[in-house]
């Protein structure tokens, strides 16, 4: 049975080698990819805001 310092430097090199084959994106698809997110979370955030606004509507037209 290997001890727990062999077993984490075995980790830690088998960590060293994977992320030798990680392709990094560049600063291009970076900010690409980061307009995406915000796009796609101020559209939610619109849908939600008008479900919410419906929805609370509906209850005060039912309710009042």
């Amino acid at each position: 049975m290997a001890s727990p310092v062999e077993k984490s430097t075995e980790f830690l090199s088998d960590v060293a080698s994977e992320m030798k084959k990680v392709t990094w994106p560049g600063s291009r698809q970076t900010a690409a990819s980061t307009l995406v997110v915000i796009v796609f979370t101020i559209v939610v955030a619109l849908y939600l805001f008008g479900v919410d606004a419906l929805v609370s509507w509906l209850f005060g037209k039912i309710l009042g």
